[in-house]
């Protein structure tokens, strides 16, 4: 049984099975665990995940000639994909789970922000997704890929950049290169009460990013906020822990 690509959908799909088997290698593998995979696709890492011992798979998939393609190909996973958008699901488990995925690189920042909004659950992530992306995603303050981005996931999460993923195994080779990456939880680190309001400041102080923080956050902090002298630098030069201070103090 053949399936077609969707050019829609960001549809490219692995074949190296080495580099399948790699991916799969960096989940951190305990009894009972509970596994999304987001976006299986032809299943060229599904066919792996579905061969783990004593956890819990699920899948989400959006295309429906996909699912069925899943389903005869692979007959263990009836039961266990789930056909729906991954921007308009529900957690899939009760209790904390891992995610793994190539993801679709047109809808990788929206999938992150899914991610965010599950993250008291989510124990771990392993992704692929666009270099450019993964590499934003790991970078440090000071960098010109620091953003929005970077300080969300760094807030909640360890990010480790795992390895480079060569265009040859796609199918159809990308445009870009690929990275995979880790995302480890943290346990709210920085004990951050509202994480709305967070993502709003983070947001706001990048959207304007060659400003300073004074200008970019004249809309979203109050006049006490903006004579602190914090706000005569640009978004790109505060860590972290400087955003969770703002956020504490000021909103």
């Amino acid at each position: 049984m053949q399936y077609t690509l969707k050019k829609s959908l960001g549809q490219h799909f692995l074949h190296d099975e080495n580099m399948c088997r790699k991916i799969v290698a960096q989940l951190a593998l305990k009894p009972g665990m509970q596994l999304l995979e987001i976006g299986p696709g032809g299943g060229a890492i599904t066919k792996y995940l579905l061969e783990l011992q004593a956890l819990e798979y699920k899948a989400i998939e959006i295309d429906e000639e996909k699912v069925e393609y899943l389903k005869k190909m692979y007959p263990a996973i009836e039961n266990k994909v789930i056909h729906q958008d991954i921007l308009k699901a529900e957690a899939p488990f009760q209790g904390n789970f891992s995610i793994i995925g190539n993801f679709p690189y047109n809808i990788s920042s929206p999938i992150l922000f899914k991610v965010l909004d599950w993250e008291p659950e989510v124990d771990e992530v392993i992704g692929m997704f666009q270099k450019e992306v993964a590499l934003r995603i790991a970078s440090k303050p000071g960098s010109k890929v620091y953003g929005i981005l970077s300080v969300l996931m760094q807030a909640f999460f360890k990010v480790e950049y795992l390895f480079d993923v060569h265009e040859n195994c796609f199918t159809p080779p990308p445009k870009v290169k690929s990275g995979v990456i880790k995302l480890s939880n943290q346990g709210n680190p920085y004990a951050i009460d509202n994480k709305r309001k967070f993502i709003n400041l983070v947001k706001a102080a990048f959207n304007q990013r060659r400003k300073t923080l004074r200008n970019a956050l004249k809309g979203t902090l109050q006049a006490e906020a903006l004579a602190d002298p914090i706000m005569d630098k640009r978004a790109e030069q505060l860590s972290v822990a400087d955003f969770v201070a703002l956020h504490k103090q000021y909103q």
